[in-house]
């Protein structure tokens, strides 16, 4: 099995193990609204603010055997950490996300299509600062409203984290339907 570290899959390790007949349980720890718009066949949806909650009744139900996916994997690793707090160490992020199964030309279930949040980040800070740069030519002090975008788009870098992709996600258009606990356990259940 090719990995590309101890904590990470490939996506084609990951298809391997699909094709094979021995797929882990996949927990794809997007907003419901990302993974509406393109997950893996198979995958359960547990948001991370979900799994984060419930850590401690979702460890009871998942052994070693998962795999972890976000669009990037920087969710997925703080999904890890949760996880590993509720007593699950060795858990498996899959590389790169959603982007590189996709990029590998892997299966995915396809829904109704959104911008990701990252792109909608973009965008707001991006329309933010232009604004803030043409009224600050005539409004002395506006455009510290773009330095301050910019401040926030550096500590989301450097603490990986982003205050404004978090808020984003919750809007109804990113929600998808809810997320109910019971449901997902159920299905961890009836997959082991």
């Amino acid at each position: 099995m090719t990995t590309a570290n101890d904590t990470t899959f490939t996506p084609a390790a990951l298809q391997h193990l699909i094709k094979t007949g021995q797929a882990p349980r996949l927990l794809d720890v997007r907003t419901p609204g990302e993974f509406q718009t393109s997950h893996i066949p198979g995958a359960c949806n547990v948001p991370l603010d979900t799994l984060r909650e419930h850590r401690m009744e979702l460890g009871r139900h998942l052994d070693e055997n998962v795999v972890l996916v976000c669009r990037s994997g920087a969710r997925a690793t703080q999904a890890e950490e949760a996880l590993a707090d509720a007593g699950l160490p060795n858990l498996r992020v899959l590389d790169g996300g959603m982007m590189a199964w996709e990029a590998s030309g892997a299966p995915a279930i396809r829904g109704p299509q959104r911008w990701e949040l990252e792109r909608q980040v973009r965008l707001i800070a991006g329309s933010v600062v232009l604004v803030s740069g043409v009224v600050g030519f005539f409004v002395p002090g506006v455009h510290l409203i773009g330095t301050a975008i910019g401040a926030g788009l550096t500590f989301a870098a450097l603490s990986n984290t982003c205050a404004m992709g978090m808020m984003l996600s919750k809007l109804p258009y990113n929600r998808g339907p809810r997320t109910d606990i019971h449901t997902v356990i159920t299905s961890l259940r009836d997959r082991s």
